[in-house]
């Protein structure tokens, strides 16, 4: 490709400038890139009189829905037009360190006014996304509070597709604030919330049609908080949890996400009319957290009624087989509160220390261990391992298998068992994906020995 059709592409004569200061061996020399990312300010009208100013990707909030196919060798070119360092972190790729788009594992991040091109080979397949990974403190207009998200579907090799509609929808909070009641410690509280770029009846309804299977991938791009997924009448059965197949597919009367998670269930559409899928909690849908769903030649208003209110198990999409420890052994790891002061905000650890003074979780290539995660806090905790997929085995007191992920919520004063494999060398992070808590302190690294 000639250099000025690449410059081209990239859509403006300052980049021009830009790929030269890069000093980019030669612009014509170098190959195309499959996706480029633009980071910059945008204002989406969220509903009605409420514009949300933000910072997204190509313009808009969420992202574009990126789709690649397992294997393929994937190049990305991401353009930083803010005024702050940024990174964009492949969440749920099994990526080199240096381009998983985190600070604490070595990836550089992009410079403002700058470019820098990830490349990597796409895989696993399934529903993973992309989102900021930068700290925020109390900077609610930085990192997940901002519109940095989306999808990012790597299509399998084999692919059944048994369903006739597939729906990508991302939940999310807007316009945070810090806020304590009484005495308590400071908790993000959100004004407005939306499904994709839009409130509840806002945005244009998802339209179905009798006798459809409607494949639904939904992701909790919140930065804090848990959301339980409703629609009346319906059922989900649950085919895929963080993109991976669950051993053991089945109905459910709603889904409840951590922030980071992603559920991929299959809804038959068999009871005709307008319905929300939602928020099951009044407040929250009321604010916008919802999307109106019609069925082909109805026009009632939308119906809304509460479902069940069930905890979330995840050992009903997995088999109940209790597994040996493996020969990598068992690491344990707790994790506490540490209160730092009425009204500020707390800080967290992991075996009695906060990040960076963490102690690292050691590992050997090729071997496979136990995380016991034992939260002794009164918070749930949506914890993420970067660059690896574990496989739950025991979730509060039930032993499980086949259920594989790369987030976990771990219930306050509970414990859950994950095995993974340590099988992609590199500096890994080990996080709570809640943004306040892993920016005050609920981090580890871990780390390859040789």
């Amino acid at each position: 490709m000639k250099r000025r059709e690449f410059l081209g592409m990239l859509g403006a004569p300052v980049y021009a400038d830009l790929l030269r200061r890069l000093d980019w061996q030669g612009a014509a020399e170098s190959p195309k890139a499959d996706v480029t990312i633009k980071i910059s300010p945008v204002e989406i009208a969220v509903a009605k009189n409420k514009i949300i100013k933000t910072t997204g990707y190509n313009g808009s909030a969420p992202g574009p829905i990126l789709r690649f196919r397992e294997g393929q060798s994937v190049i990305v070119d991401v353009v930083n037009e803010t005024k702050t360092a940024e990174l964009v972190h492949w969440h749920g790729l099994f990526v080199p360190a240096e381009v998983d788009g985190s600070a604490e594992e070595g990836t550089p991040p992009v410079p403002p006014g700058e470019l820098r091109r990830y490349s990597f080979v796409a895989r696993p397949s399934g529903t993973r996304w992309y989102h900021s990974h930068i700290s925020a403190g109390r900077d609610l207009k930085r990192a997940t509070y901002t519109g940095q998200f989306g999808f990012l579907y790597i299509e399998p090799n084999k692919d059944p597709g048994e369903y006739d509609q597939e729906v990508f929808l991302a939940l999310h909070g807007w316009d945070p604030y810090l806020s304590s009641e009484g005495e308590g410690n400071l908790e993000i509280i959100y004004r407005l919330y939306s499904v994709n770029s839009h409130a509840l009846q806002s945005g244009e309804p998802v339209r179905v049609k009798e006798g459809q299977q409607v494949l639904f991938r939904i992701l909790n791009a919140s930065a804090t908080e848990q959301h339980r997924i409703a629609m009346p009448g319906h059922t989900f059965k649950v085919v895929s949890l963080d993109g991976n197949a669950v051993a053991m597919p089945c109905e459910v009367d709603a889904i409840v996400m951590g922030p980071a998670e992603r559920v991929d269930a299959v809804v038959r559409m068999n009871r005709p009319g307008v319905w929300i899928l939602g928020e099951s909690d009044d407040a929250k849908r009321n604010a916008g957290l919802g999307v109106v769903v019609e069925y082909a030649n109805r026009g009632e208003a939308p119906q809304w009624s509460a479902g069940s209110q069930a905890p979330w198990d995840y050992t009903i999409f997995g088999q109940a087989v209790e597994t040996g420890v493996p020969g990598g052994g068992m690491i344990p790891l707790v994790f506490r509160k540490k209160f730092a002061g009425n009204h500020w905000v707390d800080n967290w650890t992991i075996n009695g220390k906060s990040y960076p003074k963490t102690d690292p979780i050691r590992v050997r290539a090729n071997s496979r261990y136990r995380l016991r995660f034992d939260n002794q806090s009164d918070e749930a905790h949506p914890v993420h391992l970067h660059r690896h997929t574990f496989e739950l085995t025991r979730f509060a007191g039930k032993t499980t298998s086949g259920v594989r992920k790369d987030v976990v919520v771990v219930p306050a004063m509970n414990q859950v068992e994950v095995d993974f494999t340590a099988d992609n060398p590199g500096p890994t992070l080990f996080h709570c994906h809640q943004q306040l808590h892993m920016d005050y302190g609920f981090m580890a690294m871990v780390q390859y020995e040789s």
